[in-house]
């Protein structure tokens, strides 16, 4: 039985390219902003996403290897780019270009992360994106073990990036 609620229609929504997806979520990822756009794209009241986990809307075709890297990277106060796959509250999806990063108050404490999303290039997420994400996806499905799966598909992307010669960050810049 699947953990998700919502099962993928496999229907891809769109939105805007002028249009930029904003969210904010507290440190342990609950959600505690969302702009408009985030709102209709994704089908949800604001009062539905105000301190939901913000895996609400992750979709069952996303590595969680790449939200581990993600999320390794931005709690250590570091920010990330990604392609990531949402899922909406109906079960379609969207594509963004995610760029994630903690935020502070006014002591420097970080008290969150900010998420600004852009429409992604379309060539990249068919081309690159989804070959290497279902590859990643077959490795961590390959256990039953959620864990040792994850830890399959990141050793896999490391070794993709290390047969590349390059960082994570410069893959994605080099898209």
């Amino acid at each position: 039985m699947s953990k998700y609620k919502v099962q993928p229609t496999g229907v891809e929504r769109f939105f805007d390219e002028n249009d930029l997806i904003v969210s904010k979520t507290d440190l342990k990822g609950r959600i505690t902003y969302t702009n408009h756009v985030f709102r209709a794209i994704a089908g949800y009241t604001g009062a539905e996403l105000d301190g939901a986990p913000h895996s609400l809307i992750r979709h069952p075709d996303m590595p969680r290897c790449v939200f581990k890297l993600l999320w390794d990277t931005i709690a250590v106060g570091g920010e990330v780019f990604a392609y990531v796959k949402n899922m909406t509250k109906n079960g379609d999806h969207y594509w963004v270009f995610a760029h994630v990063t903690p935020s502070y108050d006014a002591n420097g404490t970080m008290v969150g992360y900010h998420s600004n999303r852009r429409v992604p290039n379309r060539r990249i997420v068919d081309e690159v994106i989804v070959p290497i994400y279902r590859q990643l996806l077959d490795a961590e499905n390959k256990t039953a073990d959620r864990k040792a799966g994850m830890m399959a598909g990141h050793a896999l992307l490391t070794g993709v990036l290390k047969d590349k010669g390059v960082s994570y960050d410069e893959f994605i810049h080099t898209l």
